[in-house]
């Protein structure tokens, strides 16, 4: 959540709540901001000018409930949130939402050493509440299934490992996903299939089988995902999760053992479904845990997590919200103060 107003000024003041910390820049190329936080909003600034957009100075305070550096895309939020803001304030809505998103992607990869793709910013920008989105990254279509089981509940294990994703091996992951398929002649894994692999098993190194492996196989598991939520059949949802951490584990290999510790609990307190959320390398689990396991399976979790770890976990419920959006309410109450 973030709170903005024009200052008048060449500059732009942004204020941190959460790790109480300022920053000031001003809106050339080379002004980029010391803090690494800071240049995601300096970042979006500098890819709204480069399409023409406008940004002027401004003031800003942000704060938010997603743990950062646990893989769960705090970054992209706050990006999207920033590119709404200022498309919003400068821009009058001119923007459209798509576009938003590649600004997000645009800002990560320029201004932060990530060389990630759009999903993150496209789910920040165009969520829709009670709903789960299967997004094409290529024709970029996308479609929204239903999700508003009664009988479940999802709920957020933090292992509170922290993780940076611009240190961690994602961009390498990448890179054996793309020798891949450069070797299949194709344009991305998206097309191959495991016939296809096994064909080449012999002439790329086991690593790069086995990352590539596991992005063929999710995306069988995607599509089953989503047959399954239009017949409302969340049992099939729970073991397509159990099976993409198991993947993630093993063949992409983007888990720790605080996270497949905690997936282990979530098996044997007979949690529905139970997988990594977010990049990896540390960071959360997600549960889809039916209500009436959701209060022993959270004590068991952190009771045996503190035991082998020496810390707890952080628990958070879960809820399926709009993208970023204005909240009118706040907007009138200042009119009103004015």
């Amino acid at each position: 959540m973030a709170a903005i107003a024009p200052n008048d000024t060449e500059k732009v003041r942004v204020f941190s709540i959460d790790i109480n910390e300022s920053a000031e820049f001003g809106l050339n190329e080379e002004d980029v901001p010391e803090q690494s936080w800071a240049r995601y909003i300096f970042g979006v600034c500098r890819e709204i000018l480069k399409r023409g957009g406008t940004v002027k100075g401004f003031d800003a305070v942000f704060a938010g409930n997603v743990p950062l550096g646990a893989g769960l895309s705090s970054s992209a939020a706050l990006e999207s949130c920033f590119a709404f803001a200022l498309n919003d304030l400068f821009n009058d809505n001119n923007i459209d939402k798509f576009e938003l998103a590649k600004i997000g992607q645009s800002t990560e990869h320029n201004y932060c050493g990530v060389n990630c793709g759009i999903m993150d910013q496209f789910a920040s920008v165009m969520g829709q509440a009670g709903k789960l989105m299967r997004l094409d990254c290529r024709s970029m279509e996308f479609e929204y299934f239903p999700f508003a089981p009664k009988d479940y509940e999802l709920v957020l294990i933090d292992s509170r490992v922290k993780h940076e994703l611009a240190d961690s091996p994602y961009n390498k992951r990448r890179a054996s996903c793309e020798r891949v398929a450069k070797r299949l002649g194709l344009e991305t894994l998206r097309d191959a299939t495991m016939p296809m692999l096994k064909s080449i098993r012999t002439d790329i190194t086991a690593e790069d089988y086995f990352r590539a492996k596991f992005v063929i196989e999710e995306k069988e598991r995607v599509l089953a995902v989503c047959d399954a939520l239009n017949a409302g059949d969340y049992e099939t949802v729970g073991k397509k999760m159990y099976e993409t951490h198991q993947g993630l584990s093993d063949d992409y290999e983007v888990s720790c053992e605080e996270l497949d510790f905690l997936n282990d609990i979530a098996r044997e307190c007979g949690v529905t479904g139970s997988r990594i959320m977010g990049g990896g390398f540390g960071g959360c689990t997600i549960n889809l845990v039916k209500k009436d396991l959701s209060e022993k399976f959270i004590e068991t979790a952190k009771t045996k997590f503190n035991e082998k770890y020496g810390h707890e976990p952080k628990v958070y419920p879960v809820v399926i919200s709009d993208g970023a959006h204005k909240i009118e309410s706040a907007v009138k109450e200042a009119e009103n103060d004015e």
